[in-house]
């Protein structure tokens, strides 16, 4: 059994890193964003830092401590992304996506 304030589950996040628009013109049925392949995520929070990079698919697993880490997501490209801070609950591994607006209009 766990000592007193550990938990069995470790926590952190996992999502999916996806780009869009990537047509100018979406169309009802057809996705309009595409996932980021190989994207290198780094969580930053009271000068500690941990990065993870996403699949062929944009997926990434990273373990953190409970807290509020700012992101940063490379290449973001000059639109940015959404959101750029992420919430850890402790013991749980919280879903997180991220999305890169690539402009296009």
């Amino acid at each position: 059994m766990p000592a007193a304030g550990n938990s069995s589950v470790a926590s952190g996040l996992r999502g999916v890193v996806t780009r869009g628009p990537v047509t100018p013109v979406c169309q009802e049925g057809v996705s309009c964003s595409a996932p980021v392949k190989h994207a290198t995520l780094t969580f930053s929070r009271n000068g500690v830092s941990q990065s993870a990079t996403t699949d062929d698919q944009g997926h990434y697993v990273i373990h953190l401590a409970a807290g509020t880490w700012a992101v940063r997501i490379s290449p973001a490209g000059k639109f940015g992304y959404k959101p750029q801070n992420a919430y850890v609950r402790a013991g749980v591994m919280r879903t997180q996506n991220f999305s890169i607006d690539t402009g296009i209009r």
